[in-house]
């Protein structure tokens, strides 16, 4: 009897750890997250350190891009290093452990560094799988110049089994880019239309022989010369399949051949004007904050007919209380990557121990539904899949003329009395997007990355992975570039 009254006790503990809202150890990376913030962003909509620790990317994996872009984020010797399917599994596979050892099983994170369609397909999905196993929710970020066929043997495997049940990416189109088969040189962001929708054509074709589902971003850099066109991409993407716009004012980063004077006069609030112009409204983003509000701007909603609007609105105090609820009771539960069963019995849990949930979450829903028009429009509208999600985010990353200073003396514990570098430690200090150094036990924020250590990293990268070696696939990325020009 004793060892059957073990066995059952040890089950009752795997199936009460396993139902536990929150994984402590993610906890305790919350609890963390929010100690390190700066005071002046520890506010009621702050999502950082109550929610979720922030978005993660690689590093050093793949600097190269086939594409040239003015302005371009990469170093000088970026384009110089090797792309190298072993490399890249290795490097992937340590930054991502080290992330889920400091920051949590759950997060998501970024398969980015030059362009990700330069992998095989075999080390494409070879990586996303090592995200994945680290509990990460992996992102490809790419320009999106490469056909149907890679994707598909990125998801599908020789034998036609699926690799993933669903895939996501993030594709950069701009005006400001070169080399892009068909249009090599667009003049106008209404020239890459055709292009933008040609790549959520591939994934729904994807979806309709795969049964793979995808979650597509559109990601866009904004300088003097294409600001007045933001609007314009606003509304020509909205319609599309895509679930986020992402705009990201230019920042003085990378190969300085690449950048000219100016690019440094758009802010985020000339950003989102031109957002609110392209859908011809008010686009509400006070409720939730991820990090510094000088850094980041994020409306999260949906679209309904030819309207937009907000999960939770900054304006109407029942959806407030449903934010702070949702934080205090809910905030680190992982509802994007658990199984629906799992995830009901994990909330069920929350809400037994805190019944008034339902009616703080009956209220919201009821002032949303009143906002979209009433139940019987919004029921009728999701019954025929006329409810789309969509994010709209500004990303203001920062100048390393800035950066280099600012870092320097954090690393040092030494606080800037000059005021611009003092403001730079501040958001640093808030990054939402973070870079894993496990090499030097540091996690280390994206522009500070990007700003200061991203030369030095590619420079040794370029002598461990010369081009002098190359593998086939590069050798056909390298005759596929030149067809294109």
């Amino acid at each position: 009897m004793a060892p059957i009254r073990s066995r059952v006790f040890t089950t009752l503990r795997r199936v009460v750890r396993a139902t536990r809202p929150v994984d402590s150890r993610t906890r305790a990376a919350l609890d963390r997250r929010w100690s390190e913030l700066p005071e002046g962003v520890k506010t009621p909509a702050q999502a950082l350190g109550r929610h979720a620790v922030g978005c993660e990317g690689t590093h050093g994996v793949f600097p190269k891009c086939n594409l040239t872009c003015t302005p371009c984020y990469h170093s000088v010797d970026a384009n110089k290093v090797r792309v190298d399917g072993e490399h890249t599994l290795r490097e992937v596979e340590s930054q991502m452990a080290f992330l889920a050892a400091e920051r949590g099983p759950r997060a998501h994170a970024q398969l980015i560094g030059g362009e990700v369609s330069l992998l095989s397909p075999e080390d494409h999905a070879a990586a996303l799988k090592i995200m994945r196993d680290h509990g990460r929710e992996p992102m490809s970020f790419t320009h999106g110049d490469f056909d149907y066929d890679y994707l598909r043997n990125v998801v599908v495997d020789a034998a036609g089994r699926r690799r993933f049940r669903r895939v996501s990416f993030a594709a950069h189109f701009d005006s400001l880019m070169r080399g892009r088969r068909g249009i090599p040189r667009p003049r106008r962001e209404s020239d890459l239309s055709d292009y933008r929708r040609r790549f959520t054509e591939m994934f729904a074709r994807l979806r309709e022989e795969h049964g793979v589902a995808a979650y597509l971003a559109h990601n866009m850099t904004v300088t003097p010369e294409n600001l007045d066109e933001v609007s314009d991409v606003v509304r020509d993407v909205v319609g599309m399949d895509y679930s986020m716009l992402s705009f990201q004012p230019a920042a003085f980063v990378g190969d300085s051949r690449r950048w000219h004077d100016g690019y440094r006069d758009v802010d985020i609030d000339a950003v989102w004007q031109q957002i609110e112009r392209g859908l011809g409204q008010r686009v509400a983003y006070g409720a939730i904050q991820f990090g510094e509000p000088r850094c980041n701007r994020t409306a999260l909603g949906f679209t309904f007919g030819d309207h937009w609007y907000p999960f939770v609105d900054a304006d109407v105090d029942a959806e407030v209380r449903a934010r702070d609820d949702f934080y205090a009771h809910l905030g680190g539960v992982n509802f994007g990557g658990t199984h629906p069963a799992l995830l009901a019995i994990r909330v069920g849990r929350v809400l037994l121990a805190y019944p008034r949930g339902y009616v703080v979450a009956a209220r919201w829903a009821g002032s949303l539904v009143r906002r979209c028009g009433g139940v019987r429009l919004l029921f009728a509208a999701l019954i025929r899949r006329e409810v789309h999600p969509m994010t709209f985010v500004v990303h203001r990353f920062m100048d390393a003329a800035d950066v280099a200073p600012a870092w320097a003396m954090m690393q040092a514990g030494t606080p800037a009395d000059d005021p611009a570098i003092r403001a730079t430690q501040e958001r640093l200090a808030a990054c939402t997007y973070t870079m894993a150094h496990p090499e030097t036990g540091k996690l280390v924020p994206a522009c500070a990355q990007h700003s200061v250590l991203d030369p030095d990293e590619n420079a040794s990268l370029r002598k461990l992975l010369p081009l002098s070696v190359a593998t086939g696939h590069d050798v056909g990325v390298r005759a596929q570039s030149r067809q294109a020009r």
